[in-house]
């Protein structure tokens, strides 16, 4: 475990439990050879995984929790440190102050100095109205501070997707193979023209609270859009592919790595461009990176 500059409290498993789900283990089968996947991502091949029992959260940490852990620990972000995060350029306010930094692929992104999980539109900006929201500008480096300090972790991958599709095999989303069954939105995504018009159909132009929408059948929140969720593992494109039949018994994915796995997409996915969020779908940041729309949830050891 890192170290860190606070004390970790001792806490019942009663209290560790609180809010989170019990998912029984057994095999499932992940991954996904969708004709739409993105090859560099390394979705595939489908392949059967045993996980063992574990709880995890049903919600992604909004900011009143990720509040508290502040307020007791006087923890100090990766974006706090280096004084700058990113944030969606529709969601900038004209006049702020930016910087130079940019992303070529993904040039709505604006680095912003000031931004942080507490001002995630960079000075001026507040989550007083938004403390049910998942809380967002935290590198990997934060979310597993934060973990431990609840008496968790962050999920595996393998853990995190198991739970992601609710009981259902090898469906699209979390709720079946339709996007809108019905015509009922059933996550935060983009509706319109990325990334110039956010119509805003499912309700939203920007994080949704943390318990928006509808549960999948293990009863977890927003697994699909809202917010990218950091996982425990090292990304790999290719090491599920070749990994031996014993590594996919509760795999935790490659020793070592310079990024860290991604999952449920966000806000800002599209099918034009990043269709992400499907349950099979992932992608990766480095740890100590934090952006407007990545936030994550926690995991247990049954207790």
């Amino acid at each position: 475990m890192p170290s860190f500059d606070f004390d970790i409290p001792r806490r019942s498993p009663q209290e560790i439990a609180k809010g989170m789900v019990a998912i029984p283990g057994g095999t499932f089968r992940m991954g996904g050879e969708d004709p739409d996947a993105f090859p560099e991502d390394g979705e595939g091949p489908v392949r059967t995984v045993r996980l063992s029992p574990f709880l995890i959260d049903r919600y992604a940490v909004s900011n009143r929790q990720f509040a508290a852990f502040v307020k007791a620990t006087g923890y100090v972000t990766d974006a706090e440190r280096y004084g700058w995060s990113f944030v969606f350029h529709a969601h900038v306010a004209p006049g702020t102050p930016v910087m130079d930094a940019v992303v070529p692929e993904a040039p709505w992104w604006v680095a912003v100095p000031g931004a942080y999980w507490k001002a995630p539109e960079g000075p001026g900006s507040s989550i007083t109205d938004r403390p049910n929201h998942p809380v967002v500008h935290v590198s990997w480096n934060d979310a597993v501070a934060y973990a431990t300090w609840a008496g968790k972790r962050l999920p595996t991958e393998a853990e995190w997707e198991m739970a992601a599709r609710g009981g259902l095999d090898q469906a699209r989303y979390p709720w079946g193979n339709e996007l809108t069954p019905r015509g009922r939105h059933r996550c935060n995504i983009w509706q319109g023209t990325f990334p110039v018009h956010d119509t805003g159909e499912d309700g939203y132009t920007g994080t949704a609270p943390v318990n928006a929408f509808a549960p999948n059948g293990y009863g977890l929140y927003n697994v699909a859009g809202n917010v990218w969720e950091w996982c425990a593992d090292w990304w790999s494109a290719d090491w599920h592919a070749t990994e031996s039949p014993a590594t996919r018994i509760d795999p935790r994915g490659p020793e070592t790595g310079t990024a860290r796995v991604t999952k449920g997409g966000s806000f800002l996915c599209h099918e034009s461009y990043c269709n992400r969020y499907r349950v099979a779908a992932r992608t990766c940041n480095t740890p100590d990176s934090s952006a407007a729309h990545t936030g994550f949830r926690c995991a247990a050891d049954p207790l």
